[in-house]
């Protein structure tokens, strides 16, 4: 348990105050705002280099990094596994959102990743794949039903996230802090993402 009072970070790493969120039941329905030209496809056996460049799009300004230190066995043996889902958001031709559910777990889904390229965000595609991840979660064709759908949002993450998430049905059940190297000093992000962040060099 850490102490009351501040806690030093040492230099070189990133701490992140961590809240769990969960649902145990499915949420009444929400407005599913319209979508034109935007539609929502499962990719089969994601290739890792596709699913990286779209990780990549979303999420360097939040530093998202834990699947690009990942080696590529490793990352292909989650992304292939029969029990985890990827969706991309397709708009133009080309993927700009991304949908990852793990239901690894029994009983259990996680909404391992979520989130928009900065070429759909503000016009309610937020929204509206929020709307089909819980559908998908509460209602997978062929498995027993789930208990819990749960996800994880981090202050590195857009302020906007926790209340999104409370608004989409979840309840903020734990609190943790996570502490990790900055990934701008080991070479998986570049070292001008996330600028309002500050690298602190050991």
């Amino acid at each position: 348990m850490l102490p009351d009072g501040y806690s030093d970070v040492p230099a070189g790493k990133l701490a992140a105050v961590v809240t769990c969120l969960e649902m145990q039941a499915p949420p009444p329905g929400r407005k599913d705002p319209e979508q034109l030209g935007i539609t929502l496809d499962r990719i089969e056996r994601p290739d890792v280099a596709w699913y990286r460049d779209l990780y990549s799009r979303i999420g360097t300004e939040w530093l998202w990094a834990s699947r690009l230190a990942l080696a590529e066995g490793d990352l292909a043996a989650i992304l292939h596994h029969p029990d985890v889902e990827v969706y991309a958001v397709m708009k133009d031709g080309r993927a700009e959102g991304l949908l990852e559910l793990d239901f690894r777990e029994e009983g259990t889904c996680e909404l391992a990743f979520f989130g928009l390229t900065p070429a759909t965000i503000g016009n309610g595609t937020g929204r509206w794949l929020m709307n089909r991840a819980i559908s998908q979660a509460w209602s997978r064709q062929g498995h027993a039903p789930i208990q819990r759908f749960w996800v994880h949002t981090c202050t590195l993450d857009s302020a906007q996230a926790l209340g999104f998430y409370i608004r989409s049905g979840f309840t903020p059940v734990k609190r943790q802090i996570e502490v990790f190297d900055d990934p701008r000093l080991t070479g998986v992000l570049p070292e001008t993402a996330a600028p309002t962040v500050p690298v602190i060099r050991p």
